[in-house]
């Protein structure tokens, strides 16, 4: 399924990093496209394929989806304070900042377009799906998809993704975002976290519909072929959970991407990011951010009997916007919205 994400998002690679960025039409940024994508990811996303292959839904679907999504606290949390509220604070001027607006909810849903429309993935355990009362425990990643490996492309991968969505008053909200993540790296791939993390995934190998029950005649065939590869890739994280497979070998098949969505100070005074000036200031952003990435990855300390961080298949991805809090108020509205 395709989202038609790069009619809107612009994908670039800089010093090795993914970079994604929305553009301008007549100088208007286009935030109100980004988020009319983003709201018809949202079953794609809150249901995965637990219940089939959503390539077309209804009314009814969407506001499943939606409510499905205000069960977690984070985003009630956050709804309040950039939509019932109103605030005009940043981030780190927020007593929610600690509990939630640092986790970044949206940013999952960003991860997930980005990767089903660039990188061809497909969702194998949706957390929202599971969220039948507040803060139930799913998993910890904030993304698990299977797609082909980008090293690879004969060869499928499990990817294990984290995310981040940022701002700060200082300015350098992407740099608080990519030291983060490398937190998130240095502490979710520990043999204790993957061990905990695979069997909370391993519990989910039959929440999906049954082939002989799977009512679409349009999508059979895809959902079957969808079904046997989840099927492998299950028996694969039981051997790893029996530790009759190594998690050396398993990180073979694992690639892990990063994202932080953080506000820019790149757009201002632009209207066009095909601007010489544009291309020299986000290259420019970039590479800062690659470099303090990389240098943290390189400093991480390497521990006998857990992962090398620096051997890790990791993708980083950097999307810049103007503002935060215009995205997330949108989001919101659209979302609150189809729930009611």
């Amino acid at each position: 399924m395709s989202f038609n994400a790069n009619t809107v998002i612009n994908h670039s690679k800089y010093n090795n990093a993914n970079v994604f960025y929305v553009g301008f039409d007549l100088g208007r940024y286009l935030n109100n496209e980004l988020t009319e994508i983003l709201m018809d990811v949202i079953v794609d996303f809150a249901f995965g394929y637990h219940t089939g292959i959503l390539k077309t839904y209804n009314r009814k679907i969407l506001k499943e989806a939606a409510k499905a999504i205000y069960k977690i606290d984070a985003f009630n949390e956050v709804k309040w304070v950039y939509v019932d509220n109103n605030s005009e604070l940043l981030d780190c001027e927020l007593k929610a900042e600690k509990k939630y607006l640092k986790k970044g909810e949206f940013g999952e849903m960003i991860l997930h377009l980005l990767l089903r429309d660039f990188f061809k993935t497909q969702p194998l355990v949706s957390k929202i799906h599971f969220k039948d009362t507040d803060n139930a425990v799913v998993h910890g990643f904030d993304i698990v998809h299977i797609g082909n490996d980008i090293n690879d492309p004969q060869r499928d991968s499990l990817f294990l993704g984290e995310s981040k969505l940022y701002s700060r008053k200082t300015g350098n909200a992407g740099m608080f975002g990519v030291n983060d993540l490398i937190d998130d790296l240095k502490n979710h791939f520990r043999t204790d976290f993957l061990y905990r993390e695979i069997a909370l995934i391993g519990k989910k190998k039959d929440s999906y519909t049954p082939i002989d029950e799977y009512p679409d005649l349009n999508t059979k065939e895809e959902y079957e072929a969808f079904l046997k590869k989840k099927n492998e890739w299950y028996i694969l994280l039981k051997k790893v959970e029996n530790k009759e497979s190594k998690l050396q070998d398993f990180f073979k098949s694992v690639t892990i991407p990063l994202i932080c969505t953080y506000q820019s100070d790149i757009f201002n005074d632009c209207d066009d990011v095909n601007c010489d000036d544009f291309q020299t200031k986000i290259s420019e952003e970039v590479k800062k951010l690659k470099d303090e990435f990389d240098e943290k990855l390189s400093h991480l300390p390497i521990e006998i009997g857990e992962p090398k961080k620096t051997e890790l298949n990791v993708l980083l991805f950097l999307f810049p916007i103007p503002s935060k809090k215009e995205l997330i108020k949108v989001l919101h509205e659209k979302l609150f919205k189809e729930q009611g």
